[in-house]
């Protein structure tokens, strides 16, 4: 977490617990492939009801 995020909200404590265990997960492989394992990722996923928008949202 430091270095990384600022505050960890829990609501969205999952998201970041996922986000961290990819990160270890492939921490060894190279920048190039992870870029690209994220961009498939992106563009085959649905839109997110609960990311869309976020920062619009009150708290």
């Amino acid at each position: 977490m430091i270095g990384i995020h600022h505050h960890i909200a829990g609501k969205y404590l999952d998201a970041y617990a996922a986000e961290m265990a990819w990160r270890e997960d492939t921490r060894r492989v190279a920048n190039g492939t992870q870029f690209a394992m994220t961009v498939a990722a992106a563009m085959t996923a649905h839109q997110s009801d609960r990311w869309c928008g976020y920062w619009q949202r009150s708290a």
